[in-house]
């Protein structure tokens, strides 16, 4: 394998044509009535679960992770900002205590698990960055992007089929066939939110392999486990982790290791990407699927006029929140260029990379290796 910038040039090559109205009307309709289906089953399933049962609302606990895979999230407290000042055995006392008092059924993040920010005023300063076209500092960038995907969790799935046409399920086709994975392999897809990818790898890996769903919020990452529950995907594990740390996980445990279109609301994009290469496994892969730079200045035009008109209005009208979709448009723009990401790759350790750009460089898909 070269290290070289590559095209796709396998079916979904930048001249892909777009679905007709029929097609494109009754995707939604599909997308919309599969999503009350899901619900309804969920909700049925809540209903008649028995005493002692997982509840629907806890992630996965340590002492329920096969042997031999990465440390999960544990069970904690349901505040999440327990004081700093607790060492150790404080914070193991206090999540004991709530645990046998019946205090707290629900997960929450775990102070041990740097789940919590890692950009505060004391390690960053004023330090700034981008939220979208708008600058904040480092420290409040986590939570300002954490209220946007709360935001839109219910409805991510129905706006991905209606702002892409449909076209992201091709786009994550197309990334799964980059993949390589084989069956007894150990996969993480970070910020998999509704678990699309985490989807089709529980297949690939089999009974022998094992999946972890990660993401940093807690809705998205509810509505993934409540989809991949229902689809039977019992070899997949639910972990609330922050990519720019990954602290959950020890170093060298995953054959595969892929985030889609998460990336680019990192905060420290060089940090997330040295803890994916910490992880992974001596001669594993990294693949990135993430919005990129349209090759072609015609259609970045009307992509521009697209996104900053159309998203924010689909994103009123079907999720009563056009606020959350300008941010998602800026953030595309506010992302690295293709040459630029794999050189960022590059700069992490990655050997090997190359990109693919889809739909003439909407969206590429970065491919790296750990030497």
């Amino acid at each position: 394998m070269t290290d070289q910038t590559t095209s796709s040039s396998h079916g979904l090559a930048h001249n892909q044509s777009l679905p007709s109205d029929k097609q494109r009307d009754q995707l939604v309709k599909d997308s919309i009535a599969t999503n009350q289906h899901i619900t309804e089953q969920v909700k049925a399933q809540q209903n008649t679960s028995k005493d002692g049962a997982q509840q629907a609302d806890d992630f996965t606990q340590v002492q329920d992770l096969p042997v031999g895979t990465p440390q999960g999230q544990q069970t904690s407290l349901s505040n999440y900002d327990m004081p700093n000042t607790a060492t150790d055995s404080q914070t193991q006392s206090q999540v004991q205590s709530a645990l046998n008092s019946g205090a707290s059924k629900k997960a929450a993040f775990n102070q041990r698990d740097d789940i919590n920010n890692p950009h505060t005023p004391d390690t960053d300063g004023l330090e700034q960055t981008h939220f979208g076209y708008k600058t904040v500092n480092k420290a409040e960038k986590q939570a300002r992007v954490a209220d946007v995907f709360t935001s839109v969790a219910k409805k991510y799935d129905i706006m991905n089929d209606l702002m892409s046409f449909g076209i992201h399920r091709l786009w994550k086709r197309f990334a799964i066939s980059l993949s390589g994975v084989r069956a007894g392999q150990k996969v993480l897809d970070i910020a998999g939110g509704t678990g699309d990818l985490a989807k089709v790898f529980s297949r690939e890996v089999g009974r022998h392999g094992h999946v972890v769903l990660s993401d940093i919020n807690a809705a998205m990452l509810e509505v993934g486990r409540e989809r991949l529950i229902n689809a039977g995907c019992n070899n997949v594990d639910f972990v609330l982790a922050n990519a720019e740390t990954l602290a959950p996980f020890d170093d060298d445990s995953f054959d595969l290791l892929t985030i889609s279109f998460g990336l680019r609301n990192v905060t420290d994009k060089d940090a997330a990407l040295r803890s994916m290469y910490r992880v992974l496994k001596p001669g594993g892969r990294l693949l990135i699927l993430e919005f990129s730079k349209p090759i072609f200045e015609p259609l970045s035009k009307a992509y521009d006029l697209y996104s900053f008109t159309a998203l924010p209005m689909i994103g009123k009208i079907v999720a009563n929140d056009a606020e959350s979709y300008q941010y998602l448009a800026e953030s595309i723009r506010m992302h690295p260029n293709q040459q630029t990401l794999k050189q960022m790759m590059q700069q992490a350790g990655f050997v090997n990379c190359d990109y693919h750009n889809l739909t003439a460089g909407i969206v590429a898909v970065h491919r790296g290796f750990k030497a």
